[in-house]
Order: structure tokens, then C-alpha cells, then sequence
């Protein structure tokens, strides 16, 4: 009697089911509990937004030249989402090996779905807050349309 070929361990899939769930689970955490960084009130920040619009128009009205950009600092929240983002990447490369070795496919496919979900979760996140942002800036651009009439005459149609 012959004994059955030995069946492979899933390795990469429950490594790719393992790192998948964990980006997913802190994807969540950040986006439930974050930002861990110290933050402005709205209040401030969309006050320095029209404050900034409003010195760059003078800028551009009188000729002078714009500031030179100045490079965000790193937070604890830049290392978190890049961090999951990483393990997000890794559960995908650890589900695709495992479909390349021939393990088991739900193994392999719970890495890739896992960590596929996390990277979609932070994308969908991302362009909300874009969107939301666009239209706060939009809202301010359009408040300063009195102050600076001649500047943004083209919105209002004067």
C-alpha cells in the first residue's frame, strides 16, 4: 500500500493570512483612534488657510515672489501608515508566493483579500479626506470673493 504524497504546509499563506490580518486590524485602529500626532483645531487651521490665500494674492498682485516651500515634518502617524502599508504589501507578496508553491488556496487567498482590504481602506480614507479638504478650500476661496473682488471676480461674476 502506498502512502499519499504529503501535503505542503500552507507557510506563505498563513504568513500572507497573518500580516494581512494585522495591517488590516491596525489600519482600522489608526483610522478609529488616530491621528496620534498633535493637531490644530479646524478653527485654526482653516483661519491659516485663508490667511495664506489672502497674503498670496497680495503677493501676486504687487509682483513679489511666492515663499519658498517648506517640507512637512514627519509625524508618528507618517511612520504608522507607512508601516501598515508595508504589511499590507507583504501579505499580498506572501499570498501570490503561496499561490506559486501550490498551497493551500484559501490560505493564499485570505493573505491577498486581507491585505488588499487594508490598502483599499486607506485609500478610501485618503480620497474622502481629499475630497472633504477640496471643499473646504473651495468654501474659503469663496468667502474671500468680497475681500478680494478684483482678484476672484471670475467666481462671483463680477
Amino acid at each position: 500500500m502506498t502512502e499519499p504524497a504529503p501535503a505542503f504546509a500552507a507557510t506563505f499563506g498563513w504568513l500572507g493570512f497573518a500580516t494581512g490580518a494585522t495591517a488590516l486590524i491596525v489600519t482600522l485602529f489608526i483610522f478609529w483612534a488616530g491621528p496620534f500626532a498633535a493637531q490644530q483645531t479646524a478653527g485654526i487651521s482653516i483661519g491659516e488657510l485663508a490667511a495664506d490665500i489672502a497674503k498670496s494674492a497680495a503677493r501676486s498682485v504687487a509682483g513679489q515672489a511666492q515663499p519658498e516651500p517648506v517640507a512637512r515634518p514627519w509625524t508618528v502617524d507618517d511612520y504608522l501608515e507607512i508601516g501598515v502599508g508595508f504589511l499590507a504589501g507583504l501579505a499580498i507578496v506572501f499570498g501570490v508566493a503561496a499561490f506559486i508553491r501550490h498551497e493551500h488556496k484559501r490560505a493564499a487567498a485570505s493573505g491577498i483579500a486581507l491585505g488588499g482590504f487594508a490598502i483599499g481602506i486607506q485609500f478610501f480614507t485618503y480620497t474622502i479626506m481629499m475630497f472633504a479638504g477640496g471643499l473646504v478650500i473651495v468654501a474659503v476661496v469663496y468667502a474671500l470673493r468680497d475681500a478680494f473682488g478684483d482678484i476672484f471676480g471670475g467666481l462671483s461674476g463680477g
